[in-house]
């Protein structure tokens, strides 16, 4: 008897497809910062700009979320979202040319893609959690894995791309990638979504979260896990170049892809493993290993203990934000579309936060970025700190 095909196989591939998006959305342009500063004579002030106002929209779209998503729809929003994304990487390599201030340009196109990313984040994770999989911690954990991969992808063929055709025609690789979100639009017209909730059960009002205090340690969890990520990847390839003193291609190929390699590799390891291993145990090691690579990278004056010390890092941020979005569907069951949201939220806060401190920091040492990422080292020692309260929570929650 032929084997029944499962069509939410469609559904899963589309998600997987959804986060390489959101990883060419967040991870593209960050190699263009000094191409942006040379060539739009923009300084390394207005560039943090750019990502605090990427992260921004972002926050404000997982915010937004909470109030219209359910009443939408996922379908209708998903696809927006895959809409966005393309016009804001389309928006790139024509804006800047034709606004008066090619500053304005580049911040329209960001805030396009960005309220595609929101989306996605908000998005992608539930509609994942709703597919009929056996085991979701390793389900999410694979989904997530797939951010990394669509990373390295970006930075390899990207550099790739630069080497062959000369940075100058990058515009023409923004197209390109926008080709992604548009396919992955008519997947996700097509494939069949299913629902979080149980059928006659309700999801917890923002009210009833709020007031959760199991739900506020996993916040602390969700904003130093975009914190400690994005503090590195966001600069890890400007941080190359200029603090390191290494050629882009180098800079890009042992900065930002190595970081994402790893970070890969430990999500798709507990993708593969996760039923044999205890998530807070995970992610207390990892937690550890980040503050050492942030101490490595920023007190270390050897460049090649740097560049190691961003790839850690990668290998230890890997397991923190799916694992955050695990432990929050585990503990807070009826959660629904609203803690998705806020999680997002909290992840997306972080992702701003981190890498607006290393630029603000290290703009007031004289573009100093190794101070920045010291600074910035504070975010995987409250993660530490969100693991144990989170811990703590849940053991007074069984004594109750």
């Amino acid at each position: 008897m032929k084997k029944r095909k499962d069509p939410y196989k469609k559904t899963m591939y589309a998600c997987f497809v959804g986060y390489i998006t959101q990883a060419v959305i967040n991870n593209f342009a960050p190699l263009l910062f000094l191409t942006f500063q040379s060539s739009y004579s923009i300084p390394l002030t207005q560039i943090t700009v750019l990502v605090t106002f990427n992260f921004g929209i972002q926050l404000l779209v997982d915010l937004l979320s909470t109030k219209f998503v359910d009443r939408i729809g996922y379908r209708p929003c998903i696809l927006a979202a895959h809409v966005f994304a393309a016009a804001g990487l389309i928006g790139l390599a024509f804006l800047p040319d034709l606004l008066p201030d090619p500053f304005a340009g580049l911040l329209l196109s960001v805030g396009l893609y960005a309220a595609g990313s929101g989306l996605i984040e908000v998005l992608i994770s539930p509609i994942m959690e709703a597919c009929p999989t056996e085991n979701k911690e390793k389900a999410m954990s694979l989904l997530h894995s797939f951010y990394c991969w669509g990373q390295v992808g970006v930075v390899l063929l990207s550099t790739l791309f630069f080497a062959l055709f000369g940075i100058e025609n990058w515009k023409i690789l923004s197209l390109i990638w926008a080709i992604i979100p548009l396919a992955n639009l008519v997947v996700f017209a097509k494939a069949p979504i299913g629902s979080l909730i149980e059928e006659g059960a309700r999801g917890m009002t923002l009210r009833e979260l709020f007031s959760t205090k199991l739900f506020w340690a996993l916040m602390l969890i969700m904003v130093s896990a975009g914190a400690s990520e994005q503090s590195i990847s966001q600069w890890a390839s400007t941080f190359a170049e200029k603090g390191l003193g290494v050629s882009k291609a180098v800079g890009d190929l042992a900065g930002p892809m190595a970081f994402a390699f790893l970070m890969g590799v430990a999500r798709a390891f507990y993708g593969k493993y996760g039923d044999r291993i205890n998530l807070d145990r995970f992610m207390t090691l990892s937690g550890v290993l980040c503050v050492v690579s942030y101490l490595c990278i920023s007190l270390i004056p050897s460049p090649i203990v740097g560049l190691v010390g961003c790839a850690v890092c990668g290998l230890s941020v890997g397991i923190m934000w799916p694992g955050g979005f695990s432990k929050a569907a585990a503990c807070l069951r009826n959660g629904g579309t609203a803690l998705f949201a806020l999680l997002a939220l909290g992840g997306d806060l972080g992702c701003t936060s981190g890498p607006t401190l290393v630029g603000i920091v290290s703009g007031a040492f004289g573009d100093n970025l190794k101070t920045g990422i010291l600074a910035a080292a504070v975010f995987p020692v409250l993660l530490l700190l969100g693991i144990w309260l989170c811990s703590r929570r849940r053991q007074a929650a069984k004594a109750e």
